[in-house]
């Protein structure tokens, strides 16, 4: 699809649906662990930094504003280090800068150099990790890959579960600073998961056709970033519909807590809510992932994301007039069950809509649109809870926002994308029959076809029948 990519992973290569692929998945799931669940499991600190440096709660909130902003923020800058260097170098690098930073940090006399180092310099640590994860996950399954994107994704709750118990043991053992430092050393394991991304390398045969091919034609000029993405009306109608879904998506689980405490719901009960729904979504993810991949589903796999995006959506407004404990439990189950399904699913779309070459390049420009939406997200929420002191706008609008953002995938993707793939063949048949009918008219009027001119047409139509072949995964 369109130019290639500088990196590591020649473009015809087959996927191997498994082999050292297990090991790139394993790699993947604890890079998504730490990407996702090291924002939230920091806060567990939050009480002895106000102590330590006589501040608000607000202010060191930033420090996990601040990881997700880089996380979403920077996806343009990794893409253009990945396609530069390749997936390997790039994770190595981030999991030093991720470990250096909380390091740093727990030397650190001032929120502010806090900010710069377990905020900034790890965060992009976490994102030089998590994306080209993504995309050695993209390259090494293709058959099997919504169930490699599910357990990838799972990586998130688990850890969730592991890091916040943890993170409240090394606190009360040694203090805030002992733990930042023991978080550094365990952000390490992350070089060891960019050790595991190893590039695919070609058969004796693909590399004869490459070599075959590089003779034949000039390659492409190679671009670090890949704007031609926005071409693809698929790719436009996903990123307005995640960028929608992101504004409510991340909502309900940061007040649903305070939701508990507010109907009068006691503390540790109320903390108990967010152990339930993380348990729910460790299932759901992988199972959603099988699902996805059935022969029937996959196909038809950006509907059954519109659905997840629907379902979660309606959770959220029945959520908005639940004022029981008991109702509160049952809305984390059917929202951890939807927050799986969407998280499973995401990527693997993104990945099918615009396909392997071009993947590094979209899901970063994904990512910083996504940014946009994770800043004004929950801060917008606060200030309605502000206005109304009433926690059932605050649901009701996150479930409009997703509920919205499913519509606009779902209709965008079946008025505007679904006759792509018939209209691209129907075009590629018209120019190979018009080039047919060249030929035989000059074999009618007495004119031989030398070897050269002959040698050019079958390379022409084995690159057409090559584009078609390659790239089943186009549209959705």
């Amino acid at each position: 699809m369109g130019a290639v990519v500088v990196d590591d992973n020649p473009s015809n290569v087959k996927a191997p649906d498994g082999g050292w692929g297990w090991a790139v998945l394993f790699g993947c799931f604890v890079i998504t662990g730490f990407s996702y669940a090291f924002p939230k499991a920091v806060s567990v600190f939050f009480k002895e930094l106000i102590k330590e440096f006589g501040i608000g709660y607000s202010d060191t909130a930033w420090i996990s504003s601040i990881l997700l902003a880089m996380l979403y923020g920077t996806g343009p800058l990794c893409s253009i280090c990945v396609n530069r260097f390749g997936c390997r170098p790039v994770m190595m690098v981030g999991g030093l800068f991720a470990s250096l930073g909380m390091v740093c940090a727990s030397f650190c006399t001032s929120i502010i150099t806090i900010y710069l180092t377990a905020g900034v310099i790890t965060g992009l640590g976490l994102a030089l990790n998590f994306q080209p994860s993504l995309i050695m996950l993209n390259r090494y399954f293709d058959k099997r890959r919504p169930l490699a994107n599910g357990l990838a994704a799972a990586g998130s709750p688990v850890f969730l579960c592991c890091l916040s118990p943890l993170g409240q043991i090394l606190q009360y053992e040694f203090g805030w600073r002992g733990g930042f430092l023991i978080l550094g050393g365990l952000l390490l394991n992350c070089c060891a998961c960019g050790a595991l991304m190893r590039p695919l390398e070609p058969t004796k045969k693909e590399k004869e056709k490459e070599e075959t091919k590089e003779v034949k034609q000039t390659a492409p000029k190679r671009k670090l970033l890949d704007f031609t993405v926005f071409k693809d009306r698929g790719f436009v109608i996903y990123t307005l519909a995640a960028s929608i879904m992101v504004l409510g998506l991340f909502v309900p689980p940061v007040f649903v807590v305070s939701y508990a405490k507010d109907i009068g719901v006691e503390d540790t009960k109320a903390a108990f809510l967010l152990t339930i729904l993380g348990f729910v979504d460790i299932f759901a993810r992988p199972t959603c992932g099988i699902i996805a991949g059935l022969k029937w589903v996959r196909p038809r796999c950006v509907y059954l994301f519109g659905f997840a995006m629907i379902f979660n959506g309606f959770t959220d407004l029945m959520g908005s007039m639940s004022d029981t404990y008991g109702g509160l439990v049952v809305f984390c189950i059917f929202f951890g069950i939807s927050y799986g399904m969407v998280g499973a699913l995401q990527f693997e779309v993104l990945m099918a809509i615009v396909g392997t070459q071009k993947f590094s390049s979209a899901i970063g420009l994904v990512l910083l649109a996504e940014a946009i939406a994770v800043l004004i997200g929950p801060p917008s929420a606060g200030k309605i809870l502000d206005a109304t002191h009433r926690y059932m706008f605050v649901f009701i609008i996150a479930g409009v926002e997703v509920v919205t953002s499913a519509l606009v995938l779902t209709f965008g993707n079946f008025f505007c994308i679904k006759k792509k793939p018939e209209e691209l063949h129907g075009t590629e048949e018209v120019a190979e029959i018009g080039e047919l009918n060249k030929l035989e008219e000059k074999a009618a009027g007495g004119e031989k076809s030398g070897p050269a001119e002959a040698q050019q047409f079958l390379s022409e139509e084995e690159k057409q029948n090559g584009e078609v072949v390659t790239n089943p995964e186009t549209c959705v």
